[in-house]
């Protein structure tokens, strides 16, 4: 790669949410947003090569969007009066200070997340416009063919759109009812980036999970008391907090049992400790981010693998599973088990897990690894094979090919 492709790579890692912001902000039009977004990036990829990256690319692709989206409503004859003929020419609204609360971004997120859509349509929107995903990423997260996902985001733009959903923060009364559909958005956004499923991207993508901590910063900076905003963060802080540590130098997964804990980030470790214990000593009932952030902790207190208190797991586990009793959840709580009664008690959780889980990649390695753990080869083989297919992370399916390939 180029070191123009490469600063062209960057600019739309860095820049996409911030340009779609901005024009969603100006324009009041996410699909003019989207297209004129697209445009100027296109035009950088023209342009760059020749003339040289500019010295501020954000800048740059933002007035570059705005002309053409300026060009685009000329052309269609979109004005409805001198007034917005003006809006276009001159946008006299003030620049915002960079990070602050009400940022476009934020704005963008609680829109994309508007109840009036349904959950599985602000998710996608949400990595689509936030996130910056194309849509064939985007479907193979959800599992829907790539045609259906595209759908489903232009159905939503035109909802937003005909519905008049406004592009702004909640007000102070709407606010918490509002946060619990944006945390899910987000925790989906950081697992994208964790875990990433396009064939074409490294297998974390950084930048999808620092967004996401971003974003979430400035959800707990509006709702400082809210447990599960500061659940949340503490999550994503110690489990990004692995990320150096989770992939090989070849390239391969590398298990939380056999990471290098002296190259975990301390620094993200202690908030997210810190943000964990201040929600214990609030005396309130924890929620499902809370109770997952508190199962980490215990992990990244574990100097070695071998001191993990896998009961305490386990009490974690059994209590997130009476608030969400989830087949997920409950293969997960199922490694616990393995560690503390057997992989054999173990496997009979997970098998009764397969009708609901039968196409989660997850599902078929766990079962992998305990028939394995059993001596049961042939079997252990065929659960590998089925993972590996459904692997969408080119980090996961390395590990899962040489855990198979190492079988008797």
């Amino acid at each position: 790669m180029s070191d123009v492709e490469a600063a062209i790579t960057r600019a739309h890692h860095d820049e996409w949410a911030r340009v779609i912001a901005a024009l969603t902000r100006r324009f009041g039009d996410l699909d003019l947003a989207e297209e004129a977004a697209a445009e100027a990036f296109a035009t950088a990829v023209e342009r760059w090569p020749a003339d040289g990256v500019p010295p501020n690319p954000g800048a740059w692709l933002t007035t570059t969007a705005n002309r053409k989206a300026i060009d685009r409503i000329r052309r269609e004859n979109k004005r409805d009066d001198k007034h917005k003929e003006a809006r276009l020419v001159y946008d006299d609204d003030p620049p915002e200070r960079p990070g602050a609360i009400d940022d476009d971004r934020l704005r963008l997120i609680f829109t994309c997340c508007h109840p009036a859509l349904a959950m599985d349509t602000r998710v996608a929107l949400t990595l689509r416009m936030v996130g910056g995903l194309t849509v064939p990423e985007i479907a193979r997260a959800f599992l829907v063919a790539e045609n259906t996902m595209g759908q489903r985001i232009t159905r939503a733009k035109a909802k937003i759109k005909a519905a008049r959903i406004p592009y702004r923060l909640p007000s102070a009364e709407d606010l918490p009812a509002r946060v619990s559909g944006v945390l899910a958005v987000l925790f989906l956004v950081f697992n994208e980036g964790y875990l990433a499923t396009g064939p074409d991207t490294g297998p974390v993508r950084h930048d999808l999970t620092a967004e996401a901590i971003r974003l979430t910063r400035l959800i707990r900076a509006l709702l400082p008391r809210d447990g599960e905003v500061a659940g949340l963060l503490a999550l994503m802080l110690l489990t990004e907090s692995r990320r150096t540590a989770r992939i090989s130098a070849t390239g391969e997964l590398v298990a939380l049992d056999e990471q290098d804990r002296g190259a975990w980030d301390a620094d993200m470790i202690a908030e997210g400790h810190r943000l964990v214990r201040e929600r214990l000593a609030a005396g309130v009932a924890p929620g499902r981010y809370q109770i997952l952030a508190a199962i980490n902790a215990v992990h990244t207190s574990a100097r070695d693998v071998r001191d993990t208190d896998w009961s305490q797991v386990l009490a974690l586990y059994d209590q997130l599973v009476r608030l969400d009793p989830s087949p997920i959840i409950a293969l997960n709580r199922a490694i616990a088990v393995a560690e503390l009664d057997g992989p054999e008690v173990a496997l009979a959780i997970v098998d009764r897990l397969a009708e609901a889980l039968a196409g989660y990649h997850a599902y078929h390695a766990t079962r992998a690894d305990l028939l394995r753990r059993l001596g049961q080869s042939r079997q252990s083989r065929a659960a590998y094979d089925k993972a590996i297919e459904l692997a969408g992370n080119t980090a996961e399916t390395a590990y899962l090919t040489r855990r198979r390939d190492q079988l008797g």
